[in-house]
């Protein structure tokens, strides 16, 4: 180990506790004063031309492959990982159809349903539509027939619309008697008619593309001026377009935004073209990394330029104002640099590392994208830091700095700012403590009222025109959320075809349809009824189960053979075993649906026998909506773990419990302020405001580690207690400040988002880091000069 001198070496080891600092800090030996002393500035500059073509060959790699990155849009993915209901779900969708690969196309009728030149319209576009090689089938009012089952095994179909013979009054009546064309066919208002699509399953956004465009254009040609699309693929092809443009829009605004502010903080053309390049080349490292690896932009990560910038800038604000600081009282360049690495470069690394574990304890959350977004921003944060302690150090030996610093030697305008409010601070702690104590008390209160909720459609903003269409679908077609029931026949002896059993179901598909507002669409129930009004000439009053095991075992044998038995594939599997209900309902919110579930359960205990037949609910929007199940308890755990990680450095480099606590405190009040604002705003916990607590604690806890860190500094040195609190305040306010100016301007740039829950990321993240900047600048410094304790053998004879 290089000899610094006895009393350094002994302070060095005591700082850094034990070996796990010593690597840490040989890991980083060419970018401090060790490696400074021992290879001497000759040496650093032999090195610098091999660093630099590295640097610029992985730049170029990168950039080449930008242009590959992919958007994701697979809400498959937000089914919670490694769980039996899961599972479940992907296995039953291989014995069936996937519940969530159509199009419902809804098409107004100012002059009614029945409007003449309205329905021959609505024929000529279900029937191109349905040669579309995408599609699998198109059913219309205007190509849906009655099915009359006659004596001796005959049949007779009869259209609903028979344009040689149409009258208004006649019709309207005839279809509205029958219930299953009702909120799928038309409307229950008669103000829209609808024609539902079955398209190919998982098309992806290339092909559903196609089919929106060959679905617009055909209506057009069709003489159909307006139509109103829900469904998977056009959501899909809302989310990645909006994805796509809000990315780039991130970018440029983050980039304008940085220029901004290192205008405003150097003031000169040094102080904006250095840093930038050191955080535009961390961008272009991650985008190509993720491109170069196949991992594409899923919603969450759109986020990704805002973050990844004011991330950046953070590190870069600490070394380069430190930088300049040494410039002001150095007259060699390389010393200066020495001296910004050696007094920031742990701590800086130190904050790199929270707030890459901030992210990383996302992958604890059993969702996908969210895991995807932890690992990726976790890697984007240390990325930035390696890409600032490599590359500034070389920037600076060969810029040295901007002129007013090198001729003028100036003091910043903040030095008299910070002295005054150090000093308030200081002689004001029970204030200072009581107000931060009432706000927080006030806030844990608030916190209590959060109610954890999401909607299929809630992150779009209630403005966008698809957020429109999905909402009417829900108000005239009964909605677009998929539901689904599975009856599993526990007992062989059961037959599904057993009229006890069909008298079992039939009741609980009252139930869902009075009870859960379930449109119910396909199901044996639905069919047999259907049958059975067939066989008495299409009787209103007949539209109810067969009374007989005859007629039962004839509707049977009827229904495998219509359609090849596709019909009856789309209920039942093949070994008779296990049975779908599947419908459509309003998107009531998970909360709301999770009520209507405990009371379905209960009917179910009540009205079934569970040792013959299970009732089991599953189905895509299911998974979505327990995925909130998981994310409460994976958030609390992330969270936990963050802040464990964060107190053990802590301690290991204090070697004490009191600062241990005292780090936690200023950072975990903003965690409570901000949830307590949520509570009193009725801002609805779902997947991208939780991941908030977990982001903004990683990133909070910085400011906490730099100040720490310089207090530390200055004790070895020999300072006292209060001056080391001062002489932190003075050097690390600046950049504290400076950065949290830049970190919640580059999140004020997310309310630009027409996702609501990015919105609601940005306007927290940015009120958390703000309080957590007051915090540090108000609480810390009380709480350290009321319970830290001076150790003597950490600090240095002057």
């Amino acid at each position: 180990m290089i000899n610094f001198g006895h009393k350094v070496k002994k302070r060095l080891e005591l700082f850094y506790l034990n070996r796990l600092f010593v690597v840490i800090q040989s890991i980083f030996a060419p970018l401090n004063e060790r490696l400074g002393q021992m290879v001497g500035e000759n040496k650093f500059r032999k090195w610098i031309p091999w660093v630099s073509v590295i640097l610029l060959t992985i730049t170029i790699i990168c950039v080449s492959q930008v242009g590959k990155l992919q958007f994701d849009y697979n809400f498959e993915k937000f089914y919670p990982s490694n769980d039996d209901d899961t599972r479940y779900f992907l296995n039953l969708r291989e014995k069936f159809e996937s519940d969530n690969d159509f199009l419902l196309v809804a098409i107004p009728a100012d002059k009614g349903c029945f409007d003449p030149q309205l329905l021959k319209k609505v024929d000529r576009f279900t029937k191109k539509i349905a040669k579309d090689s995408l599609v699998n089938y198109a059913m219309s009012i205007t190509n849906q027939e009655e099915l009359f089952l006659l004596q001796g095994g005959a049949t007779a179909r009869k259209p609903y619309i028979d344009f040689k013979d149409l009258d208004r009054s006649r019709d309207s009546l005839r279809v509205f008697k029958n219930k299953e064309l009702v909120n799928s066919m038309v409307s229950q208002d008669g103000k829209a008619l609808g024609v539902f699509i079955r398209h190919q399953d998982f098309l992806s956004k290339k092909k559903g593309d196609l089919l929106i465009e060959s679905v617009r254009q055909t209506a057009k040609k069709s003489g159909i001026d307006k139509v109103v699309l829900g469904g998977r693929t056009i959501g899909q092809q809302y989310y990645i377009e909006v994805m796509s443009y809000e990315m780039v829009l991130f970018l440029a605004l983050s980039a304008v935004l940085v220029v901004i502010f290192l205008v405003i903080a150097f003031r000169s053309i040094w102080g904006v073209l250095i840093p930038q390049v050191v955080i535009l080349t961390g961008m272009l490292w991650l985008i190509g990394g993720m491109a170069l690896v196949g991992e594409p932009v899923n919603i969450i990560l759109t986020v990704l330029p805002s973050i990844m910038f004011v991330v950046s800038m953070s590190d870069t604000i600490h070394l380069v104002s430190r930088y300049l600081d040494a410039m002001r009282v150095e007259n060699d360049r390389y010393l200066a640099i020495m001296t910004a690495i050696r007094e920031v470069g742990l701590a800086t690394f130190l904050t790199s590392l929270t707030t890459a574990v901030g992210f990383f304890t996302l992958y604890f959350v059993r969702v996908q994208p969210v895991q995807i977004f932890g690992l990726v921003m976790g890697i984007g944060v240390l990325l930035a830091f390696v890409l600032t302690f490599v590359s500034l150090p070389i920037l600076f030996y060969y810029f040295p700095g901007p002129k007013y610093i090198l001729k003028d030697k100036k003091d910043h305008f903040w030095k008299k700012r910070l002295e005054k409010w150090f000093l308030y601070v200081i002689r004001n702690p029970r204030k200072v403590l009581a107000i931060s104590a009432g706000l927080t008390a006030i806030s844990i209160v608030g916190a209590f009222q959060i109610e954890a909720n999401n909607y299929l459609m809630d992150d779009v903003d209630p403005d966008e025109p698809i957020k429109q269409d999905f909402d009417y679908m829900d108000a005239h077609f009964g909605g677009v959320r998929p539901f689904t029931l599975v009856l599993e026949r526990k007992d062989n002896s059961i037959d599904f075809w057993d009229l006890e059993v069909l008298n079992e179901m039939d009741a609980v598909e009252q139930f869902l349809e009075d009870s859960m507002d379930v449109h119910v669409r396909t199901s044996l129930v639905t069919a047999l009824k259907v049958l059975n009004r067939g066989s008495n000439l299409g009787e209103e009053s007949s539209y109810s189960l067969p009374e007989s095991k005859a007629k039962i075992r004839s509707f049977k044998r009827n229904l495998k053979i219509a359609n090849q038995g596709q019909i009856l594939r789309t209920i039942l599997d093949s070994t008779e075993t296990t049975l779908m209900i599947t419908g459509i309902m309003p998107d009531i919110g998970n909360t709301e649906f999770k009520s209507r579930e405990k009371a379905l359960t209960k009917f179910l205990e009540r009205n079934t026998d569970s040792k013959r037949v299970n009732y089991r609910i599953t189905g895509s929007a299911y998974l979505i909506d327990k995925n909130m199940n998981y994310l409460s308890i994976s958030m609390v755990q992330g969270l936990l773990l963050s802040i464990a990680i964060v107190a053990l450095i802590m301690g290991l480099i204090y070697r004490s419990w009191r600062v241990m606590v005292i780090s936690l405190i200023p950072n975990l009040i903003p965690l409570a302020i901000i949830a307590g604002i949520m509570g009193y705003a009725g801002i609805e916990l779902k997947t991208s405001t939780a991941i908030i607590f977990t982001i903004a604690f990683g990133i909070a806890v910085d400011d906490t580690i730099h100040y720490l860190g310089k207090f530390k500094y200055e004790l070895m040195k020999g300072r006292g207690k209060m001056y080391a609190l001062k002489r932190s305040y003075m050097t690390t306010g600046k950049a504290m400040i400076l950065t949290t100016l830049i970190l919640c301007s580059g999140f004020l740039l997310l309310v630009l988002s027409s996702f609501m829950g990015t919105f609601y990321m940005g306007i927290l993240l940015c009120i958390t880091l703000f309080v957590a900047l007051i915090a540090d600048m108000t609480v810390l410094p009380v709480l350290m000069m009321l319970f830290y304790k001076e150790n003597k053998k950490d600090r240095l004879s002057k």
